[in-house]
This record gives structure tokens, sequence and C-alpha cells, in this order.
């Protein structure tokens, strides 16, 4: 099916309008570099965020330029066709080819870049970049700098403002379109029947690495390019460690299996956790927490729709996790005691959920001014409480190790919210189903 590149469009219009709006200049969006891996073997590559939302162009070496006035352009300078390296590398659009299939008003070589740049911010009055973002651009946009300036007896004069480009792409990232969401939707169908996969393919004995391959198997074979991030297979005491990696540990009987996975579809992250007993049948401590967490994870996701502060869903998962772990004996005091000396920290200490979308942990401020920022429709978030009991003193050995969290990615809609995720088994009911169909 051919690209849609309207939306791409439509995003370059508005961040042009937005930077008219604020006096005009010229914006300056590089992808990605290229990684090197080892001796000369590269990272499978992953374009720049900023620079796809803006371009749908997922080849390296390319650049957007936007030149907001009263005739504002679109400009792509990227690699120039090479029949030599197209056959060891693969096809390259070239910029005639990318103008015309990406919609851009103009497209050069790559190579003309930093001569161009000095004739583009000439008599400019602001320049929008990503200051401090990689130390190359903050050379080469200063290099470009200087030679405008050095024209100054001519007339020509630089631009008098620098200005971090990202922040107005942000607040335009914050709020999804059509064209984002149907993506995330698609993303997030997708890694739920991984997760279904994993409850299925888990059992005593197996290794954590073996449930991480069905993960990724499940995302590649319905179109996925990738893990959206590092896959968490952690059983037993990993479980608790909130970013373990390693996924190398024999799973053992009676232990809960924490999965935080999730695959990226063109660009889009999903971002699921479900926790689920290895033998497939909760214990009662596990059953426990595990509702615990998921009343917590339903008070949270009560408190989203538009207008609602970014923090009130996490106050309300605090709240109930604070009283569960008081009447499971794991502190003591009132619950609103427990809350203003922080004890619940022990075993609840991260927030309950991030923004999402081209990047896991993506783009947008929290807090405006100071003060926690509402919601909005088009907005994306994950809600993912927890609990990580680990042994200590005090606390009662049934619930050691045990570590739950329980994540899904929430659309919020004009009246409320719409989790995306649903599709992954959640409920203890409906968890030792699957289990048992495996």
């Amino acid at each position: 099916m051919p690209l849609d590149i309207s939306p791409f469009q439509a995003r370059r219009a508005r961040l042009l309008a937005t930077m008219q709006a604020a006096g005009g200049g010229v914006a300056i969006i590089p992808t990605a570099p290229e990684r090197l891996r080892n001796r000369d073997t590269s990272y499978a590559y992953r374009f720049d965020s900023y620079f796809y939302y803006l371009t749908a162009f997922r080849e390296p070496e390319a650049v957007l330029v936007l030149v907001a006035g009263d005739a504002p352009r679109s400009i792509l300078f990227c690699r120039t066709k090479d029949m030599e390296r197209e056959i060891w590398d693969g096809y390259r659009f070239g910029p005639d080819a990318a103008r015309e299939a990406f919609g851009f008003d103009e497209a050069r070589p790559i190579a003309e870049l930093d001569e161009q740049l000095g004739l583009l911010l000439a008599n400019q009055p602001a320049i929008f970049h990503s200051v401090g973002y990689e130390p190359e651009w903050d050379r080469r946009v200063a290099d470009a700098l200087n030679r405008v300036r050095a024209q100054a007896r001519t007339g020509c004069h630089a631009p008098g403002q620098i200005r971090d480009v990202r922040s107005l792409i942000d607040e335009m990232r914050l709020v999804k379109d059509a064209a984002e969401i149907a993506t995330m939707r698609r993303a997030a169908d997708i890694s739920a029947g991984a997760h279904r996969r994993a409850m299925r393919s888990a059992r005593p004995g197996a290794f954590e690495y073996e449930v991480e391959a069905e993960l990724i198997h499940e995302f590649r074979r319905h179109g996925s390019q990738a893990p959206a991030y590092t896959s968490i297979v952690a059983s037993g005491p990993g479980a608790c460690v909130l970013h373990y990696i390693e996924n190398d540990r024999q799973m053992q009987d009676g232990e809960l299996l924490l999965i935080d996975a999730g695959c990226e579809l063109d660009g889009y992250a999903s971002d699921i956790t479900r926790s689920f007993p290895v033998n497939g049948r909760f214990s009662g401590p596990q059953k426990a927490v595990y509702e615990l967490v998921l009343a917590a994870q339903a008070a949270a996701i009560a408190e989203i729709r538009p207008g609602a502060s970014w923090n009130a869903g996490h106050d309300a998962a605090t709240r109930v996790l604070t009283q569960g772990f008081i009447d499971l004996g794991l502190i003591k005091g009132s619950l609103d005691d427990a809350i203003e000396s922080g004890s619940y920290r022990q075993f609840y200490m991260h927030r309950t959920g991030h923004w999402l979308g081209l990047d896991v942990h993506d783009a947008g401020e929290y807090k405006l001014a100071g003060e926690w920022r509402t919601l909005a429709a088009g907005n994306v978030l994950t809600v993912e409480p927890g609990a990580y009991i680990r042994p200590a003193d005090g606390v009662p050995e049934a619930f050691w190790n045990i570590g739950i969290r329980i994540e899904d990615d929430a659309l919020v809609t004009d009246t409320g919210c719409d989790i995306i995720t649903i599709a992954t088994p959640k409920s203890v009911a409906d968890i030792e189903a699957v289990m048992a169909g495996r």
C-alpha cells in the first residue's frame, strides 16, 4: 500500500505556521546518524523521531530544512542515487524521487547542505535547531552562522536568535493525529498477541530468553520492524528489578514472570507489562498482590480524561497501593501518614505512566509553569502501577520476590480514554485460562 504522505505534509505546514507566528526563520532537523556496532558493522539503522515525524523519510544522511516566511519552503537534503552503493546497501530514493514521493518543495544532495545553509540563513531572524542534542550539529550550525556573519560588510546579517525546535515539535507530538493513532492501535494489537504467546510458552524449567524469543517472533511475523525497547523478561527475584534485561535465568515452579515488552511499528511504540505465574496458577499471596496492583491501575485509568491533571492517575494509584500495603501487613500506620512519610516507596518507587508515541518515553513536558499539565484528547500515555516486594526484615516471607507490574496504553478521547492494549489478558481468571490452554 502506498504511503499516505498527507499527514507528514500537514505537520510540516503546522510547524512552519508556528515558526512564522514566532517571527519566522529557518529550522534544521537532521535524522540520526548510522552508529558503529563493532569494527565495520553498524547497528540496525533507526531514523531520528523528530525528523521522521515531519518527513516519513527513513534513509540515513538526510536533513530537513524548513524556511518560514512570505514563501514558506520545505527542503530535503539526502543522498544521491549511487548504483554501486545500492548493489551493496539497497535502494536509495535520491533527491528527485524523494521530492516527488514525500511531497517536499525542494530536494537537494546532502553534499550541498553546508553551502546552502549559508545562503538559507542569510537575513533570517532566527534559527530553530536542537541545541545540545548532537555536538556535531551544534558545530555545523555554528559554522554556518559564522559564514553568514563573515558577509556582514555586504549588508547581510545572521539570525539573531537560536531557538530549540524540539520544544515546538514536542507540543505537536503530544496530540496524535488519525494516522498516528491507527498505527499505534495496530502496534498495540501485535504486542497483545505477543504477550498471549508468551503466556502460553512460559513453563517451569524454561529460560527467560526462550520466552523473549517468542515475543520477537510474534512481533516480526506481523510486520513490526523491531522491539520498541529492550524487552524485560524477569522471573523470580528479577521481577523486583525495574530494568532487568539479562533475560537469561531459568524459571522455577511457583515463581512469577514479569514481561515488559512492546513492538515498534513504522516508528511508533507500544508498551505492555504483564505479570503471571510460571506454572499457570497464582498462589494466595501472589493473587493478593496482583489484585491490589490491578485495582490501583483501575483507579488510575478512571482519572484519564480531557482536562484532568497528568498527576491525578498517579495519586489515585498510589493511594490504592498504599492502603493495600497496610492491609497486607507490609507497612504500618494510617494511609495519610504512609503517603506523607513515603514509606510505601519501599514497594512502589516509580511513576504511574509516561507519554507514548514515536519514542517509548515520548516527547512532551509533564509540567507547564510548575504545574502538572492537563490531558487532552489525542494524548497517549501508559498506565503502569506496580509492587516489588524484596526479602527484608519485617516483610512476611510469603511475599518475598513477588514483583508485579501491570501496564497498558491509554488514548485520551473526547470523553475519557480508550485502552488500546485491552486485548492483552489481564484478570487472574483470563491469565490462568490462557495458560491452561497452552
